[in-house]
């Protein structure tokens, strides 16, 4: 608390424009700051909110018309975290790729869940690990090949630099 006898009519000292520009900023301030309006949606279908880490059908996430991309992940991962932002860019720059990530990790686990039903299921041994689908539901890329597809996906959308060689 500023205790100055000069100060202390702080509020009655301001003219009332002056008082009203400073509401108006701080109103603008506010809705900047808590992102002037409704997010942007991602782009990225969370397979399986509220249940991760048991096992899956793949085939009913997979879109008929379209490429689709399975991400598997783990909120525990940190390049899994690290890339989450990059696969919601992708994904909003490739509308014909559906993309969908899946929570390897059941709740009550902390850590990178290896042996959840749904990490046995798939035989998972890294994450994120990437399967990507042809529209007829076809598998045409996983583990490291579907990997360099993704990387390569990501330097040509310019969210990642391109490897020197």
């Amino acid at each position: 608390m500023i205790d100055n006898i000069e100060t202390r009519d702080y509020e009655g000292s301001m003219g009332k424009w002056t008082r009203l520009i400073g509401i108006i900023g701080g109103v603008l301030l506010w809705a900047a700051l808590a992102g002037g309006g409704q997010a942007a949606e991602s782009k990225v279908l969370d397979g399986n909110p509220g249940r991760g880490g048991e096992t899956m059908d793949l085939k009913p996430l997979l879109s008929q018309d379209r490429t689709t991309v399975v991400d598997f992940y783990s909120p525990f991962c940190p390049p899994c975290v690290q890339l989450a932002p990059l696969m919601d860019e992708l994904a909003k720059r490739k509308p014909e790729t559906a993309f969908v990530k899946l929570n390897i990790n059941r709740p009550q686990v902390q850590g990178i869940d290896w042996k959840s039903p749904l990490t046995q299921q798939y035989h998972l041994k890294s994450v994120p690990y990437f399967m990507i689908f042809k529209p007829e539901g076809k598998l045409v890329a996983e583990g490291p090949e579907a990997q360099k597809i993704i990387i390569d996906w990501l330097q040509k959308a310019e969210l990642l630099p391109k490897s020197g060689k």
